[in-house]
């Protein structure tokens, strides 16, 4: 019968210590009858006798002891690396591995780490931002965020806010152009468009359409594979654009961008926040977690209410009727 040895080896080194095997089985959570099994299996598969045992007492054989001085060592190095180990879950300081997408999301993410770093300065981030989906296990990650689904098998997601893709554009540009009152009207517009940075390949605008999503192809007059040129294109009145709520609430807030087509947003995706099983995460990753889904669910700073939209265009509308 195959046995493990270092199991039973960690079970006659305990039984010696302790002075009893019923002790020994105590302690590493077992039957006295497996504990003794293990013992008994271990002097088989050695072929010699390593314990004289008595109702009350144990005694090593020479062979015993033998095994005992040349083991313990081992056990002891061991023992020290499991209590480093379980240490080390509890532990703040540390690597924290964190990816996410490169499309403006610097933005979302550093303020995150700032008030992090700044309650606990033995974090060292370790950070890296690609819109391509890599290998989480074998990269090491301990937190991912992505806009969308999962990229790979085996790892709790969550959404923290819906991304509202916003037809929006700068006063100066409706100044100059005029006001897209429909769909229709965007082709005698000057339209921005975003080319996906992996792919190459040019996205379309992502539009609700008597309550179903519509990927609209647009005309490019500007086009970019860079997220936040596509932005500061927009806000100098360069073009038109439709743009991630994350990229653009601030703006529309303050009046530099104006929500137009307000019927035809979308929020088909959202932001995740990815990670392991949260019990067998490291203190630093669990309350970085914990930090990350307490400033970004659902956050205000980040998702425009109908209400908030509605007001921004009449804002804007309203400010036009009082310069004439």
């Amino acid at each position: 019968m195959a046995i493990n040895e270092f199991r039973a080896i960690s079970m006659f080194a305990k039984a010696i210590e302790l002075g009893s095997i019923r002790r020994a089985a105590q302690a590493q959570g077992v039957t006295p009858q497996a504990a003794s099994q293990a013992i008994a299996q271990l002097e088989q598969h050695l072929g010699v006798r390593l314990l004289h045992r008595t109702t009350r007492n144990l005694a090593l054989t020479e062979e015993g002891q033998r095994l005992l001085e040349n083991t313990q060592p081992a056990i002891a190095a061991l023992d020290r690396a499991l209590a480093m180990a379980r240490e080390a879950k509890d532990d703040i300081a540390g690597p924290l591995r964190i990816v996410g997408p490169k499309s403006s999301f610097a933005s979302i993410l550093m303020p995150l780490l700032d008030e992090f770093c700044r309650t606990y300065p033995d974090i060292q981030p370790d950070v890296q931002l690609d819109d391509g989906i890599g290998n989480w296990v074998l990269d090491r990650v301990d937190v991912g965020f992505r806009i969308g689904a999962s990229p790979s098998e085996g790892v709790i997601g969550r959404q923290l806010f819906p991304i509202q893709m916003i037809v929006c554009a700068a006063p100066a540009y409706l100044a100059t152009y005029g006001v897209p009152a429909t769909l229709d009207d965007l082709v005698t517009h000057r339209c921005s468009v975003f080319r996906h940075p992996a792919t190459g390949q040019v996205a379309p605008w992502y539009l609700t359409v008597d309550g179903k999503l519509e990927h609209r192809p647009m005309s490019p007059a500007f086009s970019t594979n860079d997220s936040e040129l596509e932005l500061q294109a927009v806000l100098s009145g360069q073009a038109i654009g439709q743009l991630a709520n994350f990229s653009a609430a601030q703006h529309i807030r303050a009046g530099r961008l104006v929500p137009l087509l307000l019927p035809h947003i979308s929020a088909h995706i959202g932001l995740h926040i990815y990670y392991g099983s949260r019990c067998a995460q490291p203190r630093r990753v669990r309350l970085f977690l914990d930090l990350a889904i307490f400033r970004l669910l659902d956050s205000p700073h980040f998702v425009l209410p109908a209400k908030a939209l509605g007001a921004a265009l009449q804002g804007w509308r309203q400010v036009q009727r009082l310069g004439k």
